[in-house]
Order: C-alpha cells, then sequence, then structure tokens
C-alpha cells in the first residue's frame, strides 16, 4: 500500500473519531502529493490540491521544506498549476512562518527576475521568522548593492511587518461562559491523561472540560445563538489556569473559543479569552500572551470588610464574599480595548488595564508574543547593518528605577541578566528582556515544544543558553504504546537540537526517566541564574526558575532569551525552633497556612516571588519549600543561603553533573563539562569572598513579609482538598492546611504516594529507617494499605544503593521496577504492600498511573486538584490529601491516619530535617 493510501486509511479511521485529516508534516507522504497533483488526470488530484494548500504544518518540518521548494517551482514558472497561480503561491509562502519558505523568498527576491524580486520582497517584508543564515543573505547581498536587499532591510528597521498590520478592534463584545466555580486546574481545559495527543491538537481538543461532552455542547450552543461574539471562559469564584502553564489547554480553549491563525493551517487558533474572579495563574497568563489572548482579572466577587478594615469572617473563619456583578452563562460583556474598561451595556463594571498593557495589546495586535519577540531582533538586526538608531516602533519597555530603593534578590538577578535596558537600576513592574541561562523540556509537552520550535523555523539550540534538558520522567511509569511512539521521537529531535535528553537516540547510554525539576536543580549551577521549563514546578533552590509553555520554552531554546516584568517579591523568613519529631514539609505547609492567617485570608504570594531566607538548608532538601510555592500560586521563588550551604549545594550538583558525564550524556558542544567548570568557578568565588551568595539589600521594598513561627507548628501539617466542603469554590485548593489532630487517628487510608519533585534522598532514608523502626518495634511490618514509592532520580537510587537504604526497602518491597522490562499497561489495581517504581512522576502526573477511583490517598506529591491523581467512583470522592514523607508511609502500614502517639513513636530517633533559622545576616 503506498503512503498516499495509508494516509486515506488514517482519514478514514479518524473520521469514526469526529476528526478531520491530520496536518501533514512528513516530507515524502507531502511529495507523494505533489506528483498526483502534477498529474492532472490522477483520481486523486482534487484532495491532493486541498492537503498541499490547507492542511500542512508550517516552520521546518520536512512537509514545509517540500511544499516551499514547489511554491517556488510554481513561483518562478518551473511548474504550472492552474489552480495555484504564482500571486496564490507567493501568498501561501507568506504564510509558512519561516525556514524553507524564507530561503525561498529569498532565492526569488535576490534573483535576476526584477518582477519576481518585487513581489517575493513584498512578502518578505510582511515575515518576522528570520534566523541567522537568513539575515547573512540580507546583509552580503546589500554589501554587493542590491537595491532589492536595501528596500527590505530599510522595511525592517520600521517594523513595517508590525506597523501594518490592523489595530485590534476598539470594541470586543464576549458571552459569558462558566467553566467551573472555584479555582480551575489546567487538567479541566486539558487533562494530564490525554498528554499523549497534544501534539495532535483537533484530537486532543475533545478533551477539553475533561472529556464532558454536555459541557462542550452547551459552549458550542452559545457560539451558535451568539455568532458576532466571542465566548469568554470563566473561572467563577476563583483563579484560571491554576496548576501549569499548560499550553495544550490554552491551544484548546483557542480552538474552542477564539480566531484561526492561517486559512492555510489548519486547527491553529489564537486570541481566546480567558477570565477569573481572582484573575488567571501567573504562569498560566503567559500561555494566553503566547497566543495574543486575552486574561481578564474580574474581581466580580470580593472579600467584605468592617468599619476598621477587617475582613469579615463566618463561623468557619472564612472570609464573606459579595457579588459585585454577575457574569453567569450567557451574558454579553463588552471590552473595550481603547478605554481598558469591561462592560455590561453601558454600565462600567471593571478597569482591566493590567490586561491591556502597552506589551500585551502589542503582542494581541501581532498575533501572539513570538512575533513581537523576532520582530524586536530583526528591527534590531536591520538598523545595526544600516547603521541607524532603532526607530521607536515597540511600545518602550516599562522600566521602574526608585532612587535610594535597595534591591530584592530577583530585582538582583535580572538587573545582571537584562538586556536592551537603558542601563538604569531596574525595580519590581520594569519589563525586561533577559537573558536565560538553563532551559528544561518535559516530555509530555515536549512535542508541543518541538512543533513550536518547527514553526518559528528554529533549527539549533541559542548560543546563550548554558544548557538544556529534555526529560522522560512524565512518561515512565509506563512504557505502552503511546510513549513508544512519541519519546524516542521527541528525544532524538530535542537531541539534534543541541538540549541534553533523558533517552539517547544512538543508544550509549540508558534511559534516564529522571524527574525534570531535580535534574533541571542539579544542572542549576549558579545563584544568579534564569531558569525556564516547561512545567510549573520549574522552581529551582538556586537562581530564580519559572515554569512556562511549551512556546515560551522553545522561543527560550531559539533565543535564549525571556521577556517579562520583574515581579514583586514578598520576603519569607523564619523564627523559633522545629520540634525534633516535625518534617521540613510541615514547614512550607505551616508557611501557607500561617501567611493566609497574618494576611486575613488574603493569598499574597499570588504573582509575586516568595524570597524566602532559608539559609541553612542544601539545594536538594530547599527544593520542598520552592516545589511547594507553585501550590502558593507564587511566580517563582528564590533561596537565599548561607555561602556554606551554597557551596555544599554546588558540591552536590557538581558531583551529579559528572555521573551524568560518566554515563555518556554529554553532547559535542560538552555542555555538562562546562556546567561543571561553572560550578567549580562560582565554588572559588565564594570561598575566597571574591562573589559572595545572592542577597537582597538591607533596604530592599517588599510587597509583604511573612515570618513565620517555628515554635507554633506542634504536629505534622496535611493539606486536605476538603472534597465535601458545601462551598464548591473551596473545594480542591491547597489553602486548607489541617493539623494530624484534626483527623483523630481515624480516617481511612487507602494508598500511599513517596515520590514527585517533593521528596529528595532524605525522603527515602527517613522511608528505610522508618521501617527499621516499625520492624523493631512490633516484630514486623505489614501493610494495611499499598504504598507507592518512585524516587525522583537514578542518581538517588545509586547512592541508595551505595549507603544500604535500598537494600531495605528491597526487604519490605513486593514490587521493584525493572528497567529491562518497564511495565506496559498502567496498574488498575493495588495490594497492600511495598512497590518500588521506576524513578519518574508516577501518581503525581495521573496520566498514567492512578489510584482506584474513590480512593483517599495520602501522598507527598504535589497535586490534590479532582480527578489528578486519582478519580471519584460512583460511591465516594477520591481525594488526595498531602503531606510529609513519615506520615505517608506510617498512613499506610495502619490503613489510616495516626495519632500523634503512633508517629511520635515511628520517627524516634530520625533526623527528619536539620533545618533551623539563619543566624546570619542574609542581607547586604
Amino acid at each position: 500500500m503506498s503512503i498516499y493510501k495509508d494516509y486515506l486509511k488514517e482519514i478514514e479511521e479518524r473520521k469514526s473519531q469526529g476528526l478531520h485529516p491530520k496536518p501533514i508534516d512528513g516530507a515524502d507522504l507531502l511529495s507523494k502529493i505533489i506528483e498526483q497533483i502534477k498529474d492532472v488526470d490522477n483520481e486523486y488530484r482534487e484532495d491532493s490540491l486541498n492537503f498541499f494548500i490547507y492542511n500542512v504544518l508550517p516552520g521546518t518540518t520536512s512537509a514545509a521544506g517540500v511544499k516551499a521548494e514547489f511554491l517556488k517551482e510554481i513561483v518562478v514558472g518551473e511548474s504550472v498549476v492552474k489552480e495555484i497561480t504564482p500571486a496564490f503561491a507567493l501568498e501561501q509562502l507568506s504564510h509558512m512562518k519561516g525556514g524553507p519558505s524564507i530561503k525561498v523568498l529569498l532565492d526569488v527576491a535576490l534573483g535576476d527576475n526584477k518582477e519576481l524580486a518585487l513581489q517575493a520582497a513584498k512578502v518578505l517584508k510582511t515575515q518576522v521568522f528570520l534566523y541567522e543564515a537568513d539575515t547573512d543573505r540580507l546583509e552580503e547581498a546589500l554589501k554587493n548593492g542590491s537595491e532589492i536587499a536595501k528596500d527590505i532591510i530599510e522595511s525592517y528597521a520600521q517594523a513595517e511587518f508590525f506597523t501594518k498590520l490592523p489595530e485590534i478592534e476598539e470594541e470586543i463584545e464576549v458571552v459569558t461562559y462558566i467553566a467551573g466555580v472555584g479555582d480551575i486546574s489546567t487538567d479541566l481545559l486539558s487533562p494530564g491523561g490525554d498528554a499523549h495527543s497534544r501534539s495532535d491538537r483537533e484530537l486532543h481538543g475533545q478533551c477539553i472540560f475533561e472529556h464532558n461532552k454536555e459541557m462542550q455542547k452547551e459552549r458550542l450552543e452559545l457560539k451558535e445563538k451568539h455568532p458576532d461574539k466571542r465566548v469568554m471562559l470563566i473561572a467563577e469564584k476563583g483563579t484560571m489556569g491554576v496548576g501549569s502553564s499548560r499550553m495544550s489547554g490554552v491551544n484548546n480553549v483557542a480552538l474552542w473559543t477564539g480566531i484561526s491563525s492561517s486559512p492555510y493551517v489548519p486547527f491553529i487558533n489564537i486570541a481566546p479569552v480567558i477570565a477569573g474572579t481572582n484573575g488567571i495563574a501567573p504562569i498560566f497568563l503567559t500561555t494566553v500572551g503566547v497566543t495574543g489572548g486575552i486574561g481578564l482579572d474580574l474581581k466580580n466577587w470580593v472579600q467584605q470588610k468592617d468599619e476598621n478594615g477587617n475582613t469579615i469572617v463566618d463561623e468557619d473563619g472564612e472570609p464573606i464574599l459579595k457579588q459585585m456583578y454577575s457574569v453567569a452563562t450567557g451574558t454579553v460583556l463588552t471590552i473595550n480595548t481603547k478605554e481598558k474598561k469591561l462592560y455590561h451595556g453601558k454600565v462600567e463594571l471593571k478597569d482591566i488595564s493590567a490586561a491591556f498593557t502597552p506589551q500585551k495589546m502589542e503582542f494581541m495586535k501581532a498575533g501572539g508574543s513570538y512575533a513581537v519577540v523576532f520582530g524586536k531582533k530583526l528591527q534590531t538586526f536591520a538598523c545595526k547593518v544600516l547603521g541607524i538608531d532603532v526607530p521607536q516602533v515597540y511600545a518602550p519597555s516599562k522600566e521602574v528605577s526608585i532612587e535610594g530603593q535597595g534591591l530584592t534578590a530577583v530585582e538582583k538577578i535580572f538587573n545582571k541578566n537584562a538586556v536592551g535596558t537603558s542601563g538604569a537600576t531596574l525595580h519590581a513592574g520594569s519589563y525586561v528582556r533577559a537573558e536565560v541561562n538553563i532551559v528544561g523540556s518535559q516530555d509530555t509537552t515536549g512535542l508541543m515544544t518541538s512543533q513550536e520550535l518547527e514553526m518559528m523555523a528554529a533549527t539549533v539550540i541559542s548560543p546563550i543558553v548554558d544548557g538544556a534538558y529534555q526529560s522522560g520522567c512524565h512518561t515512565a511509569s509506563v512504557w505502552d504504546d503511546k510513549s513508544k511512539a512519541n519519546i524516542p521521537r521527541l528525544m532524538k529531535f530535542m537531541n539534534d537540537f543541541g538540549l541534553i535528553t533523558g533517552r539517547d537516540p544512538k543508544g550509549v547510554y540508558f534511559p534516564m526517566t529522571d524527574v525534570i525539576h531535580k535534574v533541571l536543580n542539579d544542572i542549576t549551577v549558579g545563584d544568579w541564574d534564569i531558569i525556564i521549563g516547561g512545567d510549573s514546578h520549574t522552581r529551582m533552590s538556586k537562581g530564580v526558575a519559572f515554569g512556562a509553555d511549551s512556546g515560551t520554552v522553545a522561543l527560550a531554546l531559539a533565543t535564549g532569551e525571556a521577556s517579562m516584568p520583574i515581579p514583586e517579591s514578598v520576603k519569607v523568613t523564619f523564627k523559633g525552633q522545629m520540634k525534633s519529631y516535625m518534617d521540613f514539609r510541615d514547614v512550607v505547609h505551616a508557611t501557607q497556612q500561617q501567611m493566609l492567617k497574618q494576611f486575613g485570608g488574603e493569598n499574597v504570594f499570588q504573582g509575586r516571588v516568595i524570597e524566602v531566607h532559608i539559609g541553612t538548608l542544601t539545594a536538594d532538601q530547599a527544593f520542598t519549600f520552592t516545589d511547594w510555592t507553585a501550590e502558593m500560586k507564587a511566580k517563582a521563588s528564590i533561596c537565599i543561603s548561607e555561602d556554606e550551604t551554597l557551596i555544599e549545594s554546588l558540591e552536590i550538583a557538581k558531583g551529579r553533573i559528572q555521573i551524568m558525564i560518566d554515563k555518556g550524556m554529554d553532547n559535542a558542544k560538552q555542555v555538562l563539562k562546562g556546567l561543571v567548570e561553572k560550578a567549580e568557578t562560582r565554588i572559588t568565588e565564594l570561598k575566597t569572598g571574591i562573589r559572595p551568595s545572592l542577597r537582597p539589600d538591607a533596604n530592599a521594598k517588599y510587597h509583604a513579609e511573612v515570618i513565620i513561627d517555628l515554635d507554633e507548628i506542634a504536629e505534622p501539617m496535611i493539606a486536605d482538598p476538603d472534597v465535601n466542603n458545601e462551598d464548591v469554590s473551596k473545594r480542591y485548593t491547597h489553602d486548607t492546611i489541617r493539623p494530624l489532630s484534626y483527623y483523630g487517628g481515624t480516617k481511612k487510608v487507602d494508598l500511599g504516594f513517596v515520590g514527585s519533585c517533593m521528596v529528595h534522598k532524605g525522603d527515602m532514608k527517613i522511608l528505610a529507617q522508618m521501617l527499621k523502626n516499625i520492624e523493631a518495634q512490633q516484630g514486623k511490618v505489614t501493610f494495611q494499605a499499598p504504598l507507592v514509592v518512585a524516587p525522583p532520580t537514578y542518581n538517588i537510587v545509586d547512592e541508595l544503593k551505595e549507603e544500604g537504604d535500598w537494600e531495605v526497602l528491597q526487604k519490605y518491597s513486593g514490587f521493584e521496577f525493572d528497567d529491562s522490562a518497564p511495565k506496559g499497561l498502567a496498574r488498575t489495581k493495588y495490594e497492600n504492600m511495598l512497590y518500588l517504581e521506576r524513578p519518574g512522576c508516577n501518581l503525581c502526573m495521573g496520566n498514567q498511573e492512578k489510584a482506584e477511583p474513590g480512593d483517599t490517598v495520602m501522598a507527598t506529591s504535589t497535586r490534590l486538584f479532582q480527578g489528578r491523581v486519582v478519580k471519584d467512583s460512583g460511591e465516594k470522592k477520591g481525594e488526595s490529601l498531602l503531606s510529609s514523607t513519615p506520615v505517608v508511609v506510617l498512613s499506610t502500614i495502619l490503613g489510616r491516619t495516626p495519632t500523634m502517639a503512633e508517629y511520635e513513636a515511628a520517627v524516634d530517633g530520625i533526623v527528619l530535617t536539620k533545618f533551623k533559622p539563619s543566624t546570619k545576616q542574609l542581607v547586604r
């Protein structure tokens, strides 16, 4: 059977799923289609023409290369296709975004046919996705006296590719659709269990609202009733997009509510309108900007205050909310982009100027943030070649500089890494282009990142980036057919692009499924670094890290830059002394609890950087705090460490990077070797005092300061999804933190999970010691509930083996992962025993393994959202309670939550943490 007939067969299979033909990205198939177009008598010619014109992915896909060359043949007259005139061929090239299409346009523009050259030049003036190879050709032609090249470069200098675009509408009418009450996780928009289909946008679109067909039907009916209006998806009484950046979530919303980006590129929509009572989660809002969308903070419900300005609470201590205006499904509202206000009819509801900053409006006009980033670079190139100053076309980046005010840690990092500024000292609120040191891509968004790289015509990693890593952790637990089809292809693409990859396309080193955040935490060897990663838990304990969507990751890989406002900071310090039986995880949860108490239920962390003066904890252990800041809804976090602690952390990181080198994971550019050298240099700087560790200034200004009293933490703290709260908006948040005694030692636990990025080597050693303790006390260890254990990295497993702890875990386990025969199917039933699972995300991701429906899970992970770790059953809601390793372990041995007496006996003699507040001044 020919490749084309295989495609027809696939089309028939997709029809049964209600899907259109899959967009073409392969050269072989498109070459066959072109052959059939050239054969005027071919029975498949008409369909082939439609596939060629309307169903080929743009950028640097191999299909795009073949399409561009055939269009060139048509433009120059080498091929004649009556349905595709030379003018139409040029129009299609204008929609192909770069790479092969730019090469073809330059071939024609710099060719001998002047009439065609002028036509190609006209198209080139609209393009922004040019790379060095393209701009070098233009510069060389200019030097050789080409008037066409001069004309194009002069157009670029004036940024006509941007200025000649239509302005955004002054008024945008929207009709509201309440997608949920309370915080809406990105799992609602793009469920983790459907991660395998994210790169097939139409197929993935079927999973929006967690496959709720009734909600999908309602949304379609709403659009049919209001065909001239945009549908605005809303999180009522909550924040939209908590949990992760999830580009696939924004893609799905855009597919259902947005605008087509091009008539010749299927299923790629832009410009969705998304809103929430408490706005949009920070990293999700960045993703909305990637598509040129609008994200609104509605504030349609507000906390009530008494005459003294204090928050009024109900009998449960919860703030009482008042509705300021209704956004019930079907409400027609008007967004005035000029006045930057939201209206219901002629009634003004809300100032929405934060959603329409000059930069965000540029994203909307350009159809997304990428076009603006590349446009600025292209304009800078043109002006440099012409020897002129850059005309002020784009809105100047906002610079906030306050004389006499010191700098927070994040302000210092951005001042160091900023490019293209006036040279002034910048404070929070400034909009900054900054160089990126470390980039991470994970495996369930990586295919989308590779697509984004292809569509922005990037072929190699930016030399600015110190190091980048592609993980295999999100698909680690089950090596099923979907993983076998997707992951090797992803690893090859990323390895070729210049990343260090968890799996070696050449098979030299053994597949590594290490949790990406842990690897990034190890390869980050600079406390002044900026890190961008394709996951909300990209929050390192060195430098400052930002979780990002797959597109922002692609942009960082391609350009070595990221653009964002410098966030405000909240300073967190500690006082008092930890009790010996408390775990550092309890400090993390208590931080959230005490912060909410101190600020009357207001989350002052949301959208800001948490600058935590951790002082004495190494990066491994401090990561437990920084990791959880995603659940605190913070934009990012920064650990302020003592010099000696930072040195210890860098030595650990250096050793682990060397292990990666020894395994053969370094690439031709010896990126890992370079990171070891960078770590050694930084250690020398710290030891000699040449450059001490990162410190904020003593006179830095913070949005708020929170002091956590360790003396108040008297028992383990548990984050509870509160699944039966009468107020739906209070369910599945991470803000309900309860002491262990709340459960009275009676709450049944059906499954325990020790794993995810929240645990480190110390947790595995605690588990081993607890098992020995319990055996010594009770004569044997019997599990009343299953305990699933997934170490975060292979390095940790190797270290545990060397130190004897792995042998202890093996002794008590009923299952141990086997890399030579990984599981091919997800487990659906569990026995009451310990499972030693392969390093990786496991249950925390919810895309492969899950607990049994209706289970009560006690876990060390980060996610308690509905359906993430455990689905509801017909009889009972599934719930995922989050706690420390000791609480999880003991809960599975008892089959219920322990009492304080049982807990203290189980951890007797175990050093759970060495954390104590620093006695040193951690400011400059």
